[in-house]
């Protein structure tokens, strides 16, 4: 699934993976060492995360049910603990330096195709 900035028209990412799952969520990105550019991981339903046992850096872009960018945490480090948003319905997990690359602000829209 591709996720583009509507506001910006900017593509963040050319595959999305979906954690839907009780299992998926906890999971999230743990035991990967990386994130591929172009790559990211939409949690639903999600409004808080963590990189305790990360290996790497990321950006995260909570969003409403609207698909409405609420909150941004970028180049989050690993073992940080929790960011919160509570208005986010979910959170995209992209590589580090993503939202300054393409401009994403609070409440840009993004679509997912």
């Amino acid at each position: 699934m591709k996720l583009i900035n509507k506001t910006k028209n900017k593509i963040l990412a050319e595959n999305i993976e979906v954690a839907n799952n009780p299992v998926k969520r906890i999971m999230g990105l743990l035991g990967r060492s990386s994130l591929e550019r172009g790559k990211g991981l939409h949690i639903i339903p999600c409004n808080n995360i963590h990189s305790l046992f990360m290996k790497f850096s990321f950006d995260a872009i909570f969003i409403d049910k609207k698909n409405k960018v609420k909150n941004l945490s970028e180049k989050i480090p690993p073992w940080t603990w929790a960011k919160f948003c509570f208005s986010a319905n979910s959170v995209i997990e992209l590589p580090a330096g993503t939202i300054s690359e393409t401009g994403t602000e609070i409440e840009d829209e993004l679509e997912f195709s």
